[in-house]
């Protein structure tokens, strides 16, 4: 009979892998940041919620803090060294007020969890103590990254259209959810619960708003490829002149 510990094991590999995958998804955005050499209107608060984020997981999953963690230490451990490089990439093709923004906010996002971990590590003195405070952080960063989709959620319910929320980041997320819920709940741990737990339910969320709209997205694409194919006759340019002037040329026998 296969033990929990080894089924436990298991789910974490896959929820690494999902989380991975979520993970990396910005780097279509940051190809096109290196591409054209600058950050446009992209925001850099998103990736540094989720560097905030993983620099707690780690820090729970210390051995010092929480034992037997290590499947909690190596993803988000990946997910640091990823956002670290979004981030840096965003901070070299960035300029003035937005640089020195990400810069501060970066500095004290390490300053934060150094400090916390020092704190945790010389004033509690059990594991116990230790997971509840630093989990306890855990949890409110987990729910602000995850309530982030809530945004665009309200955004397809206004325009009844998912085009900017792609179906396989919410089924990624999905599956994502339901492995830590799963990962969290064979050795029951509140900590990896609740954030996991919510994550399900706005990626479900997520799921039901794609198939309740999916139809009219396609409705909305196609007009919107329709009215771009569709060029009035009186905004053709012929030899350098408009089509109604070269018509009336036409027309007096004039060319």
């Amino acid at each position: 009979m296969v033990s929990p510990d080894t089924i436990r094991t298991v789910i974490g590999v896959i929820g690494n892998g999902t989380a991975l995958v979520l993970v990396l998804s910005p780097v279509p955005t940051f190809y096109r940041i290196w591409k054209k050499k600058t950050v446009e209107q992209y925001s850099a608060v998103p990736y540094l919620a989720t560097l905030l984020n993983c620099m707690m997981w780690v820090l729970y999953g210390f051995p010092a803090v929480h034992p037997h963690s290590m499947l909690v230490i190596t993803i988000n451990g990946t997910g640091m060294v990823i956002e670290l490089t979004y981030i840096a990439l965003f901070l070299a093709y960035s300029v003035g007020a937005a640089r020195r923004r990400v810069l501060i906010i970066l500095a004290a996002e390490v300053a934060f969890v150094a400090a916390v971990a020092a704190l945790v590590l010389n004033l509690a003195h059990t594991h116990d103590r230790r997971s509840m405070v630093v989990g306890i952080l855990g949890v409110l960063f987990g729910i602000g990254m995850y309530a982030a989709p809530l945004s665009v959620m309200k955004m397809v319910i206004q325009t009844k259209s998912v085009e900017y929320m792609p179906l396989f980041l919410s089924l990624a997320s999905l599956v994502n959810g339901i492995c830590w819920t799963a990962y969290a709940l064979i050795k029951f741990d509140l900590y990896i619960t609740i954030p996991n737990g919510l994550g399900v339910m706005f990626a479900i969320g997520q799921v039901v708003l794609y198939a309740i709209y999916y139809k009219s997205t396609q409705q909305i694409l196609e007009a919107r490829k329709r009215k771009a194919d569709h060029i009035p006759m009186n905004e053709v340019v012929v030899d350098g002149k408009n089509a109604n002037t070269a018509g009336s040329g036409a027309a007096n026998g004039h060319y």
